[in-house]
């Protein structure tokens, strides 16, 4: 199968992505919203934003417009989910009604609580996959054994993006769970946050892994209730993306729960950084008292980094309550 494949974002994942699947691609088109990322990948094949040591392969190409993605197969959403409805929109005056969109943002559309999948499939009138799993992108970039889950109710689609991004060394499990595979990416990054919590306040291995215990368990509860499977969370969407953004500092979410926990009140807007777990605690707070599901995870978050009360003292009652 020969695919021409879009990737919007050339940031971090973006060209991590691009780099990772290029040689299952014929062209691999990366959109970059600064002009002067894409004029340096098509005249040096370097993103130095990025990845300053790493040489892109030769058949990725830089675009800073997306008129240039009119007859391509498969197109990567590279973006935060706050950006998702806007740019799908874009897309839709100009993609092919076969195209297939690919969402990696784990989060939750803020003024709908939609999935990223229901926003774009409003929006193109047919089914999105969703991508998820312990997929950091620095590694994928290097080409390092890496795994991850795909999810679509339309199993033809589903087929096609797993083609496109299975190599040697990129794993893909494929299901039919949507909601499962989207709310595990949208869940964890509230379990990292409280685990980075745990660390700013030093809290003991022993303890913070009997909190982690209860997370998880808590995970399978919230993804059941809202339709999608337990067995889901076993996965790479699941169990490895969990452990990944929990307990590594690669993970926005985790270092934000780290600040946090050290009496750090952090200023997204002057820092220019995005914390989708923020968002996804409120949206997570609202779904769980609507379905009257208990979540002392939530709870804990939603304490510290909405009410921004005592960590210590919101730890305290995490415990008492396992």
């Amino acid at each position: 199968m020969t695919l021409n494949i879009g990737v919007i974002g050339a940031g971090a994942m973006g060209t991590a992505i691009s780099q990772s699947i290029a040689e299952n691609a014929n062209k691999l088109f990366l959109y970059a919203r600064k002009k002067e990322i894409c004029d340096e990948i098509n005249s040096t094949h370097y993103n130095s934003q990025y990845y300053p040591n790493l040489k892109l392969k030769e058949n990725i190409i830089g675009i800073n417009e997306f008129d240039k993605l009119n007859e391509v197969d498969i197109i990567f959403l590279c973006i935060p989910s706050s950006t998702v409805r806007e740019v799908t929109a874009e897309l839709n005056k100009i993609i092919s009604k076969d195209c297939i969109l690919v969402t990696t943002a784990k989060g939750i559309e803020s003024n709908t609580n939609k999935r990223m999948t229901e926003v774009i499939g409003e929006i193109i009138k047919r089914p999105a996959v969703a991508l998820s799993g312990p997929n950091i992108a620095s590694e994928m970039a290097k080409n390092l054994s890496t795994a991850t889950t795909i999810a679509c109710e339309d199993e033809n689609s589903l087929m096609k993006v797993k083609t496109a991004l299975e190599t040697k060394k990129f794993k893909v499990n494929a299901n039919t769970d949507v909601i499962g595979t989207e709310f595990c990416g949208i869940i964890k990054n509230v379990l990292a946050i409280s685990q980075g919590i745990c660390e700013g306040l030093d809290i003991n291995d022993n303890a913070r892994f009997a909190l982690f215990t209860k997370s998880y368990a808590e995970t399978k509860d919230i993804i059941e209730k809202l339709g999608g499977s337990r067995d889901t969370v076993d996965d790479y969407c699941g169990f490895g993306d969990i452990i990944t953004a929990s307990t590594l500092s690669v993970s926005r979410n985790h270092t934000l729960g780290v600040l946090y926990g050290q009496g750090i009140v952090v200023d997204e807007k002057s820092s220019g950084i995005l914390f989708e777990g923020k968002n996804t605690t409120v949206i997570l707070k609202d779904i769980c008292d609507k379905y009257n599901l208990q979540s002392l995870t939530v709870n804990f978050v939603y304490d510290v980094i909405v009410d921004k009360n005592n960590p210590r003292l919101a730890f305290n009652k995490f415990w008492d309550g396992l």
